[in-house]
């Protein structure tokens, strides 16, 4: 079975689910976006549950690269000023284009992982550049207990996402300054 079919599928998974949410994430719904014959996927993805798990391995991949390029783009942040900026160009790619269809699809994963663990321990966030960046940042200024503020600190800009991508509007600086002079105190 080849792995670039593999990807193809998966990442029309993606946007099948982002589109139309998770019931209308089906088989042949994934045929269609992916341009293949039906039966195609659910050739390489027998059940629903396995299509559903190869899409947020997939979705990870996906997550995990894009915050490697950005933090390849941003130094190290030294001041406050400069994390709030960090966090405002993070908070922009999340919210627009391809990123901003996985955003959708990565919450509605999310909420499908209350119900099934296999996929909640796939999801579990993991170590990357931007939270060593954040946890290191909040460590040379003498926080107390630095990766825990990272955590609460990333779980309200996540929150703020999530936000606006229900409710619409972009999140302003002002609002990552309050969370970062929070993450500070």
């Amino acid at each position: 079975m080849s792995t670039d079919r593999r990807t193809l599928l998966a990442d029309a998974a993606i946007g099948v689910l982002a589109d139309a949410g998770m019931r209308g994430l089906t088989h042949r719904a994934v045929d269609r976006a992916a341009a293949l014959p039906p039966g195609t996927t659910s050739a390489y993805f027998r059940t629903r549950q396995a299509l559903l798990t190869a899409l947020v391995r997939r979705l990870v991949a996906l997550d995990q690269a894009e915050l490697v390029e950005i933090g390849a783009r941003a130094p190290s942040p030294l001041t406050a000023e400069e994390l709030v900026a960090g966090l405002v160009e993070f908070v922009g790619v999340r919210l627009s284009g391809e990123s901003r269809r996985r955003s959708l699809a990565r919450y509605a994963c999310a909420v499908e992982s209350a119900r099934h663990p296999e996929l909640r321990e796939i999801l579990v966030p993991r170590d990357n550049v931007a939270r060593r960046t954040v946890t290191d940042f909040l460590a040379a200024q003498g926080v107390a207990d630095p990766e825990q503020r990272t955590v609460t600190l990333l779980t309200c800009v996540d929150g703020l996402v999530f936000d606006r991508l229900v409710n619409g509007g972009s999140v302003s600086e002002e609002e990552i300054r309050g969370l970062v002079t929070a993450a500070l105190r």
